[in-house]
């Protein structure tokens, strides 16, 4: 059994923004966390209670991104063979799940509120919601430095932005306050920035669910892949294909090949051609092989995902 071995490495987005700027951007989140909450306790203002909430599940993602990223530095051990990388989608999943219940808890709170209306201080929710404004865009700028390279900063930079926009939102309900004494818009802002909740927690949390499941990567075609293994020279036919991800960013597949000479030389010779091969078309790094004989291999490769309620079972070999 042959295995190539990908190390875990860091992006450059990931080396530019520190540990300590990231725990900066967290102190920073959480400070504004309790200072709209108070703010929205005092001004009877939902809205800011509801971006509040937001900035804290801003600081929670940020926080778990940093732990995740000092876990996943880990090198593997007996424990964790294949390393620490996949604690950054377990964080990811804890993160969405809290997402989508301060979604749902603003939705129901928005609606209490619209049964039985409460007075609104207008000028209180424009300063603190000016403040937020101002420290979403500083923690954006801080992210900015990481989110080239790297896929998790890029989303907790556009978290942040999408937070700005929040706090653009609640002003302006604040400025209809002022102006009209329209308290309904803090309300409709209220349930503009739960449904963005929900909506962000609910288009990401199946991807990050198929990772924790082994599920092939969204970007390898399965069938193009299982197709260029078996026209590489020296392949007769390949079965038991698996290929899931190591983490986020990593991949690694095994399988077991039929060979039309079985010698060590030409076994060798098959496995640099394939690993060539699937770290170029398909990112796959990791990959273990086994040679198998025609009479010992079945025929079969892992069944077609089928439709829908069709009743049939879906578990590979």
């Amino acid at each position: 059994m042959a295995h190539s071995h990908d190390q875990a490495g860091h992006s450059h987005g990931e080396e530019n923004l520190s540990d300590r700027q990231l725990i900066l951007a967290v102190a920073i989140n959480v400070l504004l966390t309790l200072a709209q909450i108070v703010g929205g306790i005092l001004s009877g203002s939902l809205a800011l209670i509801a971006d509040a909430l937001h900035n804290f599940s801003d600081a929670a993602s940020l926080g778990l991104a940093w732990f995740a990223r000092r876990i996943g530095r880990r090198p593997a051990d007996k424990l964790m063979t294949f390393g620490y990388a996949q604690g950054e989608v377990v964080a990811a999943l804890i993160n969405l799940t809290t997402l989508l219940i301060i979604g749902f808890y603003l939705i129901v709170e928005a609606i209490n509120r619209f049964a039985a209306p409460q007075p609104v201080e207008g000028w209180t929710v424009i300063w603190v919601a000016g403040i937020a404004l101002v420290i979403d865009l500083v923690t954006a700028f801080i992210v900015y430095r990481g989110a080239h390279d790297s896929i998790n900063m890029k989303a907790a930079f556009l978290h942040n932005v999408s937070d700005a926009l929040a706090s653009i939102g609640v002003i302006v309900a604040g400025v209809l306050i002022i102006l009209y004494d329209l308290v309904v818009a803090d309300l409709i802002i209220t349930l503009i920035i739960a449904a963005y909740v929900i909506w962000q927690g609910a288009t990401l949390l199946p991807r990050t669910v198929r990772l924790l499941m082994g599920a092939v990567p969204d970007e390898v075609e399965f069938d193009q892949m299982v197709e260029n293994l078996r026209a590489l020279g020296g392949v007769q036919d390949i079965h038991h294909v698996h290929v899931w991800n190591l983490g986020e960013h990593h991949r690694a597949l095994e399988a077991h090949l039929t060979l039309v000479d079985y010698s060590q030389t030409a076994f060798e010779g098959v496995k640099r051609r394939a690993r060539a091969m699937l770290e170029k078309d398909f990112g796959i790094a990791h990959v273990t092989f086994e040679p198998c004989l025609a009479t010992d291999c079945d025929d079969a490769l892992i069944p077609a995902h089928p439709a829908p309620n069709n009743g049939k079972n879906t578990v590979g070999d």
